[in-house]
């Protein structure tokens, strides 16, 4: 029964020859089949997407004196516009006094008339003014290196250094570290946070054990000490199945240590065992070279790590995925999506600046990470990234490299247009911004003959 049950399924299995239908050749049905297949996949994928989407949050319903009081707004600003949280802002304000409830037209025109006070102008060059309200508090920023502040023996760059890593885009900061921190019962609890810790850092067989060759013999010898073992929380038994890792070679446990032997027996053979042996990891995540454990008022326990590996650490049971932070932005957008790794582009430009007592208006730093995320990548402010897209020619020749520009332009037979600033004062005439962008002409009537 099995035999023929077999039989049947590969005779399923057979694909059976396409007979051509009439009039249509045998390759053009082949294509038409193909093109089916791939339409009714990308069906497929798309309602699987439209699955996986999540539920929109519930929306709390607001009491009903504060729905009075937003549409009594509402009616006062008409066609004026106002952003939603001032809105919510006065709501909240007018339902907690009622006594402002009757005032909400003397309340309003001030703040109309502050909001469209800050806004930006029209034609304004805001990408210049930002970029120049950045640029000139650099000028007075260090250009040193200096520990993090609380933290002894981290180092973080800090500074003008660190600004230009962030403008740059640098896939791999200078000195990556992160900030830990912990939930629950770990952040109160100091040996379960060690616990954590040391599944963090990265401990070599170096760290835990003395290796000694025997030159005679050919042979190596593990002895572990028992202190950092216990401090690390390892056995005997977990280093041995480390050990048996390693290529060409025998391993057991031999009066509290571990025997190496060869199985081809040389001195060269020997000497590359040692080497890999060094630089064996035994426990924690590759890129975490140190950790220290501080207790920080209203946080408990937060670990501070040299070194930064987000998904990794982000696996670890007890590890809080809200609060952790790490100063590498790719690895944020890898992570976590562009939003955040535009919010981190914020945080720490704003940071780097402020720890020097450099105040630098947020907006102009938000203009800057909209820049660099908009397309949905993290993108350098330079020739590799923002500039170098331009579609100006002569603004992308005025920044780096300006003969290869005009050169590769040529032959492509690019045209400019003209719209930007740098361009429009290469060729000498007003740039199409402020009040360059305005083109008014005052008509004088000219006065009627015979009056």
């Amino acid at each position: 029964m099995a035999t023929s049950a077999t039989k049947n399924k590969k005779q399923k299995n057979i694909k059976k020859p396409v007979k051509p239908k009439k009039g249509i050749s045998i390759k053009n049905q082949k294509k038409k089949e193909m093109l089916k297949s791939t339409v009714d996949k990308t069906v497929k994928a798309k309602k699987l997407k439209e699955k996986m989407v999540p539920p929109p949050p519930k929306e709390e319903d607001e009491p009903k004196e504060c729905k009075k009081i937003r549409s009594e707004i509402n009616e006062i600003l008409k066609d004026r516009f106002l952003p939603r949280h001032v809105v919510d802002n006065i709501v909240e304000w007018v339902a907690r006094d009622k006594k402002l409830e009757s005032k909400l037209k003397i309340i309003i025109d001030p703040v109309l008339a502050d909001y469209s006070k800050n806004l930006i102008d029209p034609t304004e060059a805001c990408g210049m003014v930002g970029a120049q309200s950045i640029g000139e508090p650099g000028t007075q920023m260090t250009m040193r290196t200096f520990h993090y502040a609380g933290v002894a023996e981290i180092n973080v760059t800090l500074g003008l250094p660190r600004l230009i890593e962030i403008v740059d885009a640098r896939s791999i900061p200078s000195t990556p570290m992160m900030n830990i921190y912990l939930r629950d019962e770990y952040k109160v609890n100091p040996d379960l946070a060690k616990e954590i810790a040391n599944k963090i850092e990265i401990t070599k067989l170096t760290d835990i054990a003395d290796i000694e060759m025997d030159l005679i013999n050919l042979i190596t010898h593990i002895k572990p000490n028992k202190k950092t073992m216990d401090k690390k929380g390892l056995t005997l038994e977990e280093i041995l199945e480390r050990v048996k890792t390693v290529r060409k070679t025998d391993a057991h446990i031999e009066k509290n240590a571990i025997k190496i032997t060869l199985d081809d027996p040389g001195y060269k053979n020997l000497q590359s065992v040692n080497e890999t042996l060094k630089k064996l990891k035994i426990k924690g995540i590759d890129g975490i070279k140190r950790v220290i454990i501080r207790k920080e008022p209203d946080e408990g326990y937060v670990i501070y790590s040299e070194g930064s590996n987000l998904k990794e650490v982000l696996e670890i049971e007890g590890v809080d995925p809200y609060k952790t932070s790490t100063n590498d932005i790719h690895a944020v957008a890898r992570e976590l999506g562009i939003e955040a790794a535009r919010n981190m582009i914020i945080q720490e430009a704003h940071n780097t600046l402020s720890e020097q007592g450099l105040n630098v208006d947020l907006r102009h730093i938000m203009i800057v990470a909209d820049v660099m995320t908009a397309d949905g990548t993290v993108k350098a402010i330079g020739r590799h990234g923002v500039s170098g897209e331009k579609s100006s020619v002569l603004s992308r020749a005025a920044f780096e490299i300006t003969v290869n520009h005009l050169l590769l332009a040529s032959q492509r037979g690019e045209s400019d247009k003209l719209d930007g600033v740098a361009e429009n004062i290469i060729v000498g005439q007003p740039v199409n911004l402020g009040t360059g962008a305005v083109e008014l002409a005052m008509g004088h009537s000219k006065k009627k003959k015979g009056k």
